[in-house]
């Protein structure tokens, strides 16, 4: 090698080095603003009971979600609340922030009943259990995401194990997660369906937005349907119910082998949403012969159809615990670390930027979820990560999400809703907190301090 060549290999190398540096020095000078933000403003997530609310509970924040309670957003909000505790509360703060908490499960079971059937929101002013149920197509639409057990072992995890809060209201609980595998459970597969594409989380992802309804054997809504079993189970041997608890872990188990049949590619090596809106085979007389049906010597022996779009959400399947140790490595090495698909300056892309729905326009009706960076994707990634023993990888992310959040905090003093992947520019909804606030368990785990995680088994 010539030393013409070898200087500038050298020179480009030092040249890596330092702006590594640079971006750690960042890193580090944000974190203490991000905090700061949020420890000033929590408070404003507290709500008092009143009106349709039984119970003070928590709000998602900003002013389009002012006085409202929702359902996963609650629940990761309140991940969020619990690391802002454990860095700054004393400990009559996080008692009195525990009745708010749990207010949340409770007022949402509250609008429950042995039909199953819980609300996706509840407002102040929101009526009657009965008049919302007659209000909505209850058969047809979708209803509290599968995260409330979740979010009730959360709290009783966090409390040492005491679920006595939940027990007057855990047959509501369970009706809840019944509801799920009587009525948005495939028989054929065994995965869980949405009912059509309304208040999914995920508003348009592909696999599911203007899709038939209960065609979408979505891997979002089956990862977290494979954790809320998990949840059950825990709070039912918490509750000294483990009969109860044998057959919630049962279930889980028989989704997790579904999970792992219908939507695991190997050809791709990454965990697909699958389409279940196949016709029965139904033998019609072929050239009006009836002794010899159409297609009668090799009907169709396959229950769904992968759909090979590359959403964000097959990460879920390491959040979950459903990847295998193999099928983590692949789906780390050749979708989370591929620039041409997810991995973006300031994230993970919510689709790839290959697919042809990718688009990051401003949406707000629907959220947009066809490519931008979310607070709450990169999190749930973040965590799989962990889980897998990515550190080094989750450490990316983790210094990712804190430059996006730490320079919106510093150029407009709030956060947004979501963001452009290259460039880190917000979207819209300036003042949106909710999950954002989990940049903070990023960063308390990126330095290596007490890290409040969600349930998971």
């Amino acid at each position: 090698m010539n030393t013409s060549r070898w200087l500038l290999i050298a020179a480009a190398g030092l040249s890596a080095s330092a702006g590594a540096l640079v971006r750690a020095d960042e890193v580090d000078r944000l974190i203490p603003i991000i905090r700061g933000k949020i420890h000033g403003d929590y408070q404003g997530m507290f709500r008092a009971e009143g009106g349709a609310f039984k119970h003070p509970f928590i709000t998602p924040g900003s002013a389009q979600y002012a006085d409202v309670l929702w359902d996963w957003d609650s629940w990761l909000s309140d991940v969020a609340l619990r690391q802002i505790l454990l860095e700054k509360a004393a400990p009559e703060e996080r008692a009195k922030a525990l009745r708010h908490e749990q207010g949340c499960v409770l007022n949402f079971l509250g609008y429950g009943g042995m039909n199953g059937w819980v609300p996706i929101i509840i407002k102040r002013n929101s009526p009657q259990r009965s008049e919302l149920m007659a209000a909505e197509d209850v058969d047809n639409g979708n209803m509290h995401k599968p995260c409330l057990a979740q979010h009730a072992a959360f709290l009783t995890e966090l409390n040492g194990g005491d679920a006595g809060w939940i027990r007057e209201k855990f047959a509501v609980l369970e009706a809840f997660v019944d509801r799920y595998k009587n009525h948005q459970r495939h028989k054929a597969t065994g995965l869980y369906y949405w009912n059509n594409d309304a208040a999914i989380g995920v508003d348009n992802d592909p696999c599911t937005f203007m899709r038939p309804p209960k065609s979408s054997g979505s891997i979002y809504l089956n990862c977290l349907m494979y954790q809320e079993l998990q949840a059950t189970a825990y709070l039912a041997g918490r509750l000294n119910m483990e009969e109860i608890a044998v057959q919630y872990r049962r279930d889980a188990e028989e989704l997790k082998a579904a999970i792992q049949k219908h939507c695991w590619d190997e050809r791709d090596g990454f965990f697909y949403s699958v389409d279940l809106n196949l016709l029965p085979y139904e033998p019609k007389p072929f050239g009006g012969n009836p002794r010899f049906p159409l297609h009668a010597g090799n009907p169709r022996s396959y229950d769904c159809l992968i759909q090979r779009i590359d959403v964000w959400s097959g990460f879920l399947a390491m959040w979950a615990g459903v990847a295998t140790s193999e099928q983590a490595k692949r789906m780390v090495a050749e979708h989370l670390k591929n620039p041409k698909t997810f991995d973006a300056p300031f994230g993970v892309r919510t689709l790839s930027k290959l697919e042809k729905m990718y688009d990051v326009r401003a949406s707000a009706n629907p959220s947009l979820w066809t490519g931008p960076i979310w607070g709450v994707s990169n999190y749930m990634v973040f965590s799989g990560l962990r889980r897998y023993g990515f550190d080094g990888e989750a450490r990316e992310l983790a210094r990712k999400t804190i430059l996006l959040f730490g320079r919106d905090f510093e150029r407009s003093g709030a956060l947004h809703e979501y963001y452009l992947p290259e460039s880190g520019e917000p979207v819209l909804n300036k003042g949106f907190q909710n999950w954002n606030y989990l940049v903070l368990n990023m960063a308390a785990w990126y330095e290596g301090k007490g890290c409040v995680r969600e349930f998971l088994r």
